[in-house]
C-alpha cells in the first residue's frame, strides 16, 4: 500500500483527487505535491494522539472515509488528529516519537529520531494546510 497526505478545502473536493495526484486537477497546487509515506494513516493518527495527547490506543477514533473506490480510498484525519499535531511543541514531539518507538507489535519506523523528523514533516504540512484553509486527506492505494 502507498498513502499519499494531501490537503483539500473539503470532502468534496478531496473525493475527486485522482489516482495519480495531478495537481492542476485539484485547482491549484498551493500545498506542494504532498507526503508520500509507508506510513498508514491509522498509524498516524495512532501515533498522535496516544504520543501526544496521552489518549489509549483502544479509543483512537476511526478516520472519515470520503471515497470508497475499487483502486483507491480516500481518508479524512479530523481535527482531534490534526490539531495536536499542528500545535505540539518540541518537547511533545519528542515524548510522541520515544513512546511510539517502544509500541509492540506495529509496522512502521521503530526508530525514535526517524520517527521525531516525520512527525516534524507531518507537523509542518498541518500547518501549511491550516493556512490554506486545508484539511489534511490521505490517499490510500495498493
Amino acid at each position: 500500500m502507498t498513502y499519499k497526505y494531501f490537503g483539500a478545502p473539503d470532502g468534496a473536493t478531496a473525493a475527486r483527487v485522482p489516482i495519480s495526484m495531478r495537481p492542476e486537477e485539484l485547482g491549484g497546487d498551493e500545498l506542494g505535491q504532498g507526503m508520500y509515506t509507508k506510513v498508514k494513516p491509522e498509524t498516524m493518527a495512532a501515533m498522535v494522539l496516544t504520543g501526544i495527547e496521552g489518549i489509549a490506543p483502544s479509543k483512537v477514533p476511526p478516520l472519515e472515509l470520503v471515497v470508497l473506490h475499487p483502486d483507491y480510498a480516500v481518508v479524512r484525519l479530523p481535527a482531534s488528529v490534526v490539531e495536536p499535531l499542528r500545535t505540539a511543541n518540541e518537547e511533545s514531539l519528542g515524548a510522541a516519537a520515544f513512546i511510539w518507538s517502544t509500541v509492540p507489535d506495529r509496522r512502521g519506523p521503530r526508530d525514535a529520531f526517524v520517527i521525531y523528523q516525520m512527525l516534524h514533516e507531518w507537523q509542518d504540512f498541518a500547518r501549511r494546510c491550516e493556512e490554506s484553509g486545508h484539511q489534511l486527506y490521505c490517499l490510500v492505494w495498493p
